[in-house]
């Protein structure tokens, strides 16, 4: 499965490393199983949040593979609702989102990663949620969703959006568990020492 994690200036480090270590970890203990990757508007360094660490993306949205899954990390939300109003990153990042799940691929959000969403239609008639700093700003920019305001994620096939930041690790141990067994999901938890919000595989 091919699996693009979308960067983009001041992403937030732990919605984007922790979802891709948990499938980096999946695909060394059962070899081949994902091939992970990051996409840049350009391939132009850019910055996590608060300028601690510039990041290389691997693409850029005209030379990246096929995704299977689109993994979208959040942001301050201040810098979200920024990306929201920016017509130039709409028509070419979440553009290229828009269309790339119009052909069949999941897209995955992580924490306020859900909000870059909110004017492509793709949220549309699903359950959802996001950080809860953001449950009222995802509800009116999106009413012909339903928002989830108890839910660490909420799986609607080929749309998965989590709550805060760490519910990204759950959300990809819980995809691993669905695509590949809970043994294997298991395993990467211990490995993280990390204990999962209770869900089913």
């Amino acid at each position: 499965m091919n699996v693009a994690f979308l960067i983009y200036d001041q992403v937030e480090a732990l919605d984007l490393n922790g979802p891709l270590d948990v499938f980096i970890k999946a695909n060394a203990i059962a070899e081949g199983s994902y091939h992970c990757y990051t996409v840049g508007k350009t391939r132009e360094a850019v910055f996590m949040e608060a300028n601690i660490m510039a990041i290389i993306p691997t693409y850029d949205v005209k030379t990246a593979p096929q995704p299977d899954m689109i993994v979208i990390p959040g942001a301050n939300p201040d810098r979200v609702m920024e990306y929201l109003e920016d017509d130039d990153f709409q028509n070419t990042v979440i553009q290229w989102v828009k269309d790339h799940y119009h052909n069949g691929t999941t897209v995955f959000t992580i924490c306020t990663g859900s909000m870059q969403l909110s004017k492509t239609g793709i949220l549309d008639h699903y359950e959802i949620t996001t950080h809860s700093m953001m449950l009222d700003t995802l509800e009116q920019h999106n009413t012909e969703s339903t928002v989830k305001r108890d839910a660490r994620f909420v799986d609607q096939g080929r749309l998965i959006t989590t709550a805060g930041i760490t519910a990204g690790i759950d959300a990809a141990l819980y995809l691993v568990g669905k695509q590949h067994g809970r043994e294997l999901a298991d395993t990467i938890a211990k490995i993280f020492e990390y204990q999962p919000a209770g869900f089913n595989y």
